[in-house]
């Protein structure tokens, strides 16, 4: 019994650690997505603490104006500057990304480990209800949800992760089904550890990884989508700064020449969105026991 218990902990030790960090610098890809993520990080969550500029305050005197010294990135059709409005908007797009992704793996992860760990009909009840979500595409569904929810930032991260949780449902029950069969996990259930324990103890660490890599990517999409709620007017609401409220406003003056109203704040999830691919591909590399 003991020797059977130290196998399977053996066989479930994750890669190690020191291995992982060396591919992941090794990857520029990867340090070129996380150095833009953590830029992003600390203009969202510290730049509004240094920085005096008000995005709410308006001047009539300042409309429309092109970038300057002044107002770094121009002003808006109210006057207010742009600069200001994108770093504030900033934090409403991280934080829109990574808790709905929260949310999405908090509720897809425990479903799809329990229908790929137990089966039966409890899996035939929560594959299907899953098929049925992902039939509708991402982000139609979540701008479906956030119209029931309402109008707000909280309710479009709601939406959003949602939305998203049976991708994490239907990752996480392949992970499970492919590591149930592994013979640690057999040794395991043979000297009669509890199904909790199994699952905590030899399940999880070894699904982790991927689910982590997925996250990372979802993070991306679910930027774009609380952009695109924002856009609609599902999401952050005026006058609190959104990059895709301030999408929303820009493009009314486009063809007029006011190019920096919508540039910016594009410029700005361009980036973040690519920063976050870059470092889930790197991280999916980094994780894979396969990759050298």
């Amino acid at each position: 019994m003991t020797l059977a218990l130290d196998t399977a902990e053996q066989a479930a030790v994750p890669a190690p650690r020191s291995r992982v960090w060396g591919k992941l610098l090794r990857n520029r890809s990867a340090l070129i997505g996380g150095t833009v993520v953590i830029a992003f990080a600390l203009i969202a969550f510290l730049g509004p603490l240094v920085m005096a500029a008000d995005p709410i305050k308006t001047s009539w005197s300042l409309v429309r104006k092109a970038p300057s010294w002044l107002n770094w990135f121009g002003t808006d059709d109210l006057g207010r500057d742009v600069f200001a409005r994108v770093v504030y908007g900033a934090r409403a797009s991280l934080l829109a990304g990574i808790v709905s992704v929260t949310i999405a793996v908090s509720i897809g992860g425990p479903l799809g480990l329990i229908a790929g760990y137990f089966g039966g009909w409890i899996d035939a009840i929560i594959s299907r209800c899953t098929e049925a979500m992902l039939a509708c595409p991402f982000l139609i569904l979540a701008i479906a949800l956030g119209s029931v929810l309402g109008a707000s930032l909280t309710n479009a991260m709601i939406a959003i992760g949602i939305a998203a949780a049976p991708i994490f449902t239907r990752l996480t029950r392949a992970q499970t089904l492919a590591v149930k069969t592994e013979d640690y996990v057999e040794g395991a259930r043979a000297i009669g550890l509890p199904d909790r324990w199994i699952l905590a103890k030899y399940i999880v660490p070894n699904i982790f990884a991927p689910i982590l890599v997925q996250a990372t990517l979802i993070i991306a999409q679910a930027i774009i989508a609380e952009a695109s709620l924002s856009f609609l007017g599902l999401g952050q609401q005026p006058p609190a700064p959104s990059w895709g409220s301030m999408l929303n406003t820009g493009k009314n003056f486009l063809q007029q020449g006011q190019w920096w109203m919508s540039m910016f704040p594009g410029v700005g999830i361009f980036l973040t969105v690519l920063g976050f691919n870059l470092l889930g591909d790197g991280l999916r590399d980094a994780l894979d026991p396969r990759e050298t």
